[in-house]
């Protein structure tokens, strides 16, 4: 089961992710900030890291230098709802796998993380 670690600071967003997740079998570690995203990081091993990019205290793209640093095999999807952060994240595509706008559907998040995790499969791919 692979684990990922979900970085997002609204609460509807990462309840809504968290659920999508551990309905399709993957173990979720949830983190209100970037902050306590890397607290989790330091603690646990993860597989994949979902964050937003606008948080408070440690926003997504630095969380994600952080993880790209310590670990550099993790995938790293990035979400956000604003145009002017998107562009920085397409800015920083040998960082990340994918950008996820908001909003996206249970479709679109899986197709995302089973194709950063390389297991995409035929339900995912139709999306």
């Amino acid at each position: 089961m692979a684990r990922v670690l979900l970085a997002e600071d609204e609460d509807t967003v990462r309840e809504f992710v968290s659920r999508v997740l551990t309905m399709h079998g993957y173990a979720v570690l949830e983190a209100k900030d970037g902050a306590e995203a890397v607290e989790l990081m330091n603690q646990h091993h993860f597989d994949l890291l979902l964050t937003d990019i606008v948080m408070p205290i440690m926003d997504g793209i630095t969380l994600a230098l952080k993880v790209r640093a310590t670990r550099p095999n993790v995938p790293i999807i990035l979400m956000t709802g604003y145009a002017n952060e998107s562009q920085r994240a397409h800015n920083l595509s040998v960082l990340i796998e994918e950008l996820l706008s908001k909003p996206f559907n249970k479709d679109q998040l899986m197709a995302a993380v089973n194709k950063a995790l390389g297991s995409e499969d035929s339900e995912a791919s139709l999306t």
